[in-house]
């Protein structure tokens, strides 16, 4: 039975237990907004023995979270620019990833939108990352307010209404005006300790996830994602499933396309294949995508080879190391992996390499995987310790992938957290945070409430034209 299963049926039990739980204890509950948040005093004790017992080392973490703080501004400044640049000149693009550019990271997300490229994300992992990142956030606005003398009067926790009570969100409640008359780097280094916590969270899981997997996966194979390809004009098409095509036009050759399977195509004297689909999608293109009449493509191979005739393959350049040991026209055997991940073996008769005479070859084609922009460096980051094109294996089942895809999902959304959180807009801390930092430039709070404001109504703007583009790309 699938995981997502039992995931729902903990999602039932975890919102019936805490219905139940807060029905007990309602008197602790208050409506503040669009939440409800359940007042305690757990961990004040802690948080106050943290504050008061390493001050030197507080103080000096204090700076290091202040320079974070604005690291973090200006890299989100950034990266908000780059997106919207983006949605504006590539609706295309756009199109593909289908998902609207804000939105909550919610369970699911990922399988509902069929977003291929991320792990599946499961309530279990929401509600674990969740209470991690947020208590661990709260926590250090608790324990650098500590230090510095101002008091707590309450922690707890943030919740949906009542008809669908599941954990959001962690708080610790300061004295707002003992915070106020602090000064302002005191203030700020409150402020930013919060993402400051993210950060020092995704790092230590990020060796968390570096030890556990090179326990607990091995080298089995190689991935390929493409295969080769050329561009050709619709009038230099000669030939078409057999046959002869004089004048070439899309029509003409259209209507010697099959609906299924391949066709094949002659452009001058080489040898392609094409789809009836992919044909319909690129008819208003003055040139064409075609593929190599190539083996892979024919045979239809998994994406996974694990070995050829017996050797073990685990890179790119042992398939190539491999395949030069045969000549076109050899029989090998490739064990491969189906849709469902078991292997199976599959005999190939290997091709000529078209433009490299008496070279044997298979067809298969990697791409590229640079990524740009600030996620894609936080992804590379993330799993620069994976080779690229490697399929890795577990060593013991799914139990290793559930770990790893949940120390994953921590990390990235440890730093986005951190990310958008110091946005200088009102509701997140970077926004006192900004207004903090231009009032200490300015001493004059008049200014810094007017560039706090137009940060926010830009920001809000921004978002706008992120939205209205993403609606524009599906018309």
């Amino acid at each position: 039975m699938s995981f997502i299963f039992y995931d729902i049926v903990f999602l039932i039990f975890f919102v019936i237990f805490v219905s139940w739980f807060l029905y007990l204890r309602k008197e602790n509950l208050k409506r503040d907004g669009l939440l409800f948040l359940y007042r305690t005093s757990w961990g004040i004790k802690l948080i106050n023995k943290i504050g008061n017992r390493y001050k030197k080392t507080l103080n000096v973490l204090s700076y290091i979270s202040i320079v974070t703080g604005y690291i973090l501004m200006v890299s989100m400044f950034y990266f908000l620019g780059r997106i919207v640049y983006l949605y504006i000149t590539f609706p295309e693009i756009v199109r593909e990833i289908k998902i609207p550019p804000i939105t909550p990271l919610i369970p699911y997300l990922p399988q509902v939108f069929k977003l291929d490229f991320l792990p599946p994300f499961y309530f279990t992992y929401w509600i674990v990352i969740i209470a991690i990142i947020a208590i661990t956030h709260e926590f250090a606005h608790g324990i650098f307010a500590a230090y510095d003398k101002i008091k707590i009067k309450s922690t707890g926790f943030g919740f949906f209404p009542f008809f669908l009570p599941i954990f959001l969100a962690a708080f610790v409640e300061l004295d707002e005006e003992k915070m106020a008359k602090k000064k302002i780097s005191s203030q700020l280094a409150v402020l930013s300790a919060g993402t400051f916590a993210n950060i020092l969270t995704a790092i230590f899981f990020f060796l968390v996830l570096l030890g556990f997997f090179y326990l607990a996966f091995a080298p089995s194979g190689v991935v390929y994602d493409t295969y080769p390809y050329s561009f050709a004009g619709i009038s230099s098409i000669t030939v078409v499933n057999g046959v002869n095509v004089a004048n070439p036009t899309y029509e003409k050759i259209s209507s010697l396309i099959a609906d299924e399977g391949l066709n094949k195509v002659k452009v001058k004297n080489a040898d392609y294949v094409i789809t009836k689909k992919s044909l319909d999608e690129q008819k208003d293109n003055s040139e064409i995508l075609l593929y190599y009449d190539a083996p892979a493509i024919n045979y239809d191979i998994g994406s996974v080879i694990l070995s050829i005739n017996g050797v073990k393959i685990t890179s790119i350049e042992s398939v190539e190391k491999e395949l030069s040991k045969y000549s076109p026209g050899e029989k090998i055997t490739l064990k491969t992996l189906d849709e469902n991940k078991s292997a199976y073996d599959l005999e190939i008769v290997l091709g000529e390499h078209p433009e490299k005479n008496n070279q044997s070859w298979l067809g298969i084609g990697f791409t590229s995987q640079k990524t740009s922009g600030l996620f894609g460096k936080i992804y590379t980051l993330v799993s620069s310790f994976k080779k690229p094109h490697v399929y890795y294996e577990s060593r013991a089942g799914d139990i290793n992938l559930f770990i790893y895809n949940l120390l994953w999902w921590l990390i990235l959304i440890s730093i986005s957290v951190a990310l958008v959180n110091m946005l200088p807009v009102g509701i997140f801390d970077g926004g006192r945070f900004f207004y903090l930092t231009v009032l200490f430039i300015t001493r004059n709070k008049k200014i810094a409430k007017n560039l706090f404001a137009f940060s926010t109504y830009l920001i809000l703007f921004l978002i706008f034209v992120l939205m209205l583009f993403w609606a524009f790309s599906f018309i």
